[in-house]
C-alpha cells in the first residue's frame, strides 16, 4: 500500500505543517541567554475531614489522587509587572527582563483553570494549575 501524502504548509514558505511539529518542541530556550530561575513543584490535594479521619474516599497520599501542580517561581529583584507567563497543556513559559523557564509539565494541565500569584515580599511567583487526568471521574467522584 502507497503511503499517504504528507498535509502541505499552511505557510507556502514553511517546510513543514504545525501538525507535524511535536507539542513543546515550538519552544526551546536553549538559545536565550537569560538565567533560569530557581522553582519547586508542588502535589496539591483537597481533603475533607472524612477523607482524613474516616477513610470514607479512594484518596491516598500519593500524586494519583492530587488535583492541583503549584509551581513556585524564585524572582529576587523582580516586579509583577515584568512577567509574562504562557500556560500551554504541558508547557509552562515564564519570562522576565533578567529571567527564563520553559518548563515541561510532568502531567497534561487545563490551561483555562490555572492562577498566579505574585508574592512579593518572597519575590515568589505561585502558579496553580488543576492537572487533567484520564481517570478523574474514579479519583475525583
Amino acid at each position: 500500500l502507497p503511503a499517504a501524502a504528507p498535509l502541505p504548509p499552511e505557510d507556502g514558505k514553511a517546510i513543514w505543517s504545525a501538525g507535524e511539529v511535536p507539542e513543546g518542541s515550538a519552544g526551546d530556550a536553549s538559545w536565550d541567554p537569560r538565567e533560569q530561575p530557581e522553582y519547586e513543584i508542588v502535589f496539591k490535594q483537597q481533603v475533607r475531614a472524612e477523607d482524613l479521619f474516616l477513610g470514607m474516599s479512594r484518596k491516598d497520599p500519593s500524586t494519583a489522587c492530587c488535583e492541583d501542580m503549584l509551581i513556585k517561581i524564585k524572582l529576587p529583584d523582580t516586579k509583577a509587572s515584568d512577567i509574562t507567563l504562557d500556560i500551554q497543556e504541558k508547557l509552562l513559559d515564564f519570562r522576565s527582563p533578567q529571567k527564563r523557564l520553559l518548563l515541561h509539565l510532568p502531567h497534561p494541565v487545563d490551561a483555562t483553570k490555572g492562577r498566579a500569584h505574585f508574592l512579593s515580599e518572597q519575590s515568589t511567583l505561585e502558579v496553580t494549575l488543576r492537572m487533567k487526568r484520564e481517570l478523574d471521574f474514579i479519583n475525583f467522584s
